[in-house]
C-alpha cells in the first residue's frame, strides 16, 4: 500500500470556492450521544464504531448538523453556472508519517473527452453551491440507485468536501445537481447558452445531505485522514419537474458497490475538470485500470488511487467498475489529486458509506 508520501502535493480537486472559502460554522460540531465526546480527533483509531450506528444515531447526528436548502428561483442561470471555476488547489501543510511499505504511484492516464450528447450518459453531472461566507463553486457527481426505490431514485453521490467545509465549517448552500451538464456543448462556444441547453434534464435541489462524521469532524482543504471517508449522498427534487423521480427523468441510476474486492477492480474515472487545460464545460474520463492504494491512517480503509490527468472540478465524480454480472457500479468518487495532475484518489466505500446511503434512502 502506498503511503501518503506525496502528501506535500496532495490536493482537494473539487469545490474550491471563488470567495469566502473559510466561512463560519452555524453551530458547534457535535457527535451523537451514542459516540463519546472524547472521540473528537480520535476517529482515526475508532472509525469501526461508526459501523454499528443505528437510525437513531444518524438521526441525532443529522439534527446536530441541520441542513437547510430552500429553493431560490432563478439563482442558477446558465452564465452563473458556466462562470463558476474553482480556485487553484491548496497544498497540505504537513505530510503524514508513512505507516506501511510504499506502493508505487499509478502511471498517468490521459483524460479523454466523453462524446456528446451527454444525455447518453446522464448519470454523470455537476453539483453547484454557494459557501456560508459567500462565493460559488462546483463539483462532479453521479446519480446512484436507491435500494428502497428501484427505478425511482432521487439520490446523488459526490465528495464530502463538495457539500461541507469540514472541521470547523458548515454546509454549503443552494446545492443543486445538474445531470448531463452542457450536454450539447453550447456553453463552450461564443453564443450565450440557454438554461435548457446547459441543464437539459433540469436543476435538482438537494433536500437532504449526509456526509461521513469523519469528514465533518476532521476534513480540511489540504488532504488528511478524513479524505479516506470523503463522500456524501444527496436526496434531490426538481421544483419545476413533472413529478417523476431523477432516475425516471434521466433514464438511469448506477448501483453502489460497497466493499468491492480491490484485486478485481478495473476503474474508469469520470468528471468535469475545471483547471487548465480544462474549462469545466466538458465531461472527461480516464480508463485507469486497477487502482493502487493510498493511506493517511492505516486504521482506516486505504483509498483507491488511479492514474488520471484530470484537475480541480473533477472531485465527486464517479469511479466505475464492472460488477460480476457486467453492469457498471460506482466504487468511489474523486477526493484528492497531486499537483502534477497525474493521479487521483478516492475513498474505499465500506460499511460507513453503506449506512449513509441506506439512511438517506429510508428518510425519503
Amino acid at each position: 500500500m502506498r503511503s501518503i508520501s506525496r502528501g506535500t502535493t496532495a490536493v482537494l480537486l473539487g469545490l474550491v470556492l471563488l470567495t469566502g472559502c473559510s466561512g463560519t460554522p452555524s453551530e458547534d460540531w457535535r457527535l451523537p450521544t451514542a459516540v463519546p465526546t472524547q472521540w473528537r480527533g480520535e476517529l482515526a483509531q475508532r472509525w469501526q464504531e461508526l459501523k454499528t450506528w443505528r437510525d437513531e444515531d444518524w438521526d441525532r447526528w443529522a439534527r446536530q448538523h441541520l441542513f437547510e436548502n430552500p429553493v431560490v428561483r432563478d439563482l442558477w442561470g446558465p452564465e452563473r453556472m458556466v462562470d463558476a471555476p474553482p480556485q487553484q488547489p491548496v497544498a497540505p501543510t504537513a505530510s503524514p508519517t508513512p505507516a506501511t511499505p510504499a506502493e508505487a504511484e499509478p502511471a498517468p492516464v490521459q483524460a479523454v473527452p466523453v462524446p456528446r450528447p451527454y444525455t447518453r450518459y446522464p448519470a454523470s453531472g455537476k453539483v453547484f453551491s454557494t459557501a456560508p461566507g459567500g462565493g460559488t463553486g462546483q463539483c462532479s457527481a453521479t446519480v446512484v440507485a436507491d435500494p428502497a426505490r428501484p427505478g425511482k431514485s432521487n439520490l446523488v453521490w459526490t465528495a464530502g468536501h463538495c457539500v461541507h467545509e469540514g472541521s470547523g465549517g458548515g454546509w454549503f448552500k443552494n446545492l443543486i445537481f445538474v445531470p448531463a451538464y452542457n450536454s450539447s456543448g453550447t456553453a463552450a462556444g461564443t453564443k450565450k447558452a440557454t438554461l435548457a441547453e446547459v441543464a437539459p434534464l433540469g436543476q435538482w435541489w438537494a433536500d437532504t445531505v449526509i456526509s461521513s462524521p469523519q469528514w465533518i469532524a476532521e476534513g480540511g482543504h489540504g488532504g488528511n485522514a478524513a479524505n479516506q471517508y470523503d463522500f456524501a449522498v444527496l436526496k434531490v427534487h426538481n421544483p419545476d419537474g413533472d413529478g417523476r423521480s431523477l432516475e425516471e427523468t434521466v433514464g438511469t441510476a448506477v448501483p453502489v458497490w460497497f466493499d468491492a474486492p480491490r484485486e478485481q477492480l478495473t476503474v474508469s474515472v469520470w468528471g468535469y475538470p475545471s483547471v487548465k487545460p480544462f474549462d469545466g464545460r466538458e465531461l472527461y474520463r480516464c480508463d485507469s485500470g486497477r487502482p493502487a492504494r493510498l493511506s493517511f491512517d492505516p486504521a482506516r480503509p486505504p483509498m483507491l488511487s488511479a492514474g488520471c490527468t484530470m484537475t480541480a472540478g473533477s472531485s465527486g465524480g464517479g469511479w466505475f467498475a464492472p460488477l460480476p454480472d457486467g453492469r457498471q457500479a460506482l466504487v468511489s468518487n474523486t477526493s484528492l489529486g497531486n499537483l502534477t495532475h497525474t493521479a487521483l484518489d478516492g475513498p474505499y466505500l465500506d460499511d460507513v458509506a453503506r449506512q449513509a446511503l441506506a439512511y438517506v434512502s429510508r428518510k425519503q
